[in-house]
């Protein structure tokens, strides 16, 4: 069972990469340094979003609205970071 434990910790960190890249063109979308009309960025950052849309709406929908700000990645981070917590601490002392 301990596989099984290694394997979900290593997908949740590919989850946490593509989640750090999103929000990180996105920042570089808002202040300009990335252009959307180039279609190699556009193409990236729709897949990006269009993966993790289904994640956020739940989240958006529980989260009241904050005058524009998005807070469910953030969100969507601290529950990745739970969850390797968890599978870590399991693994160590022998829960998985």
């Amino acid at each position: 069972m301990q596989t099984l434990g290694e394997i979900l910790y290593a997908v949740l960190n590919v989850a946490r990469w593509i989640l750090i890249i999103h929000i990180a063109m996105g920042w570089l979308i808002n202040f300009q340094v990335l252009n959307m009309q180039q279609p190699m960025v556009r193409q990236i950052y729709y897949s990006l979003s269009n993966l993790l849309e289904p994640i956020y709406r739940p989240i958006r929908n529980i989260l009241p609205t904050a005058g524009g700000m998005d807070f469910s990645p953030i969100v969507v981070f601290l529950i990745i970071f739970a969850l390797q917590r968890f599978i870590v601490n399991n693994m160590i002392y022998g829960g998985f």
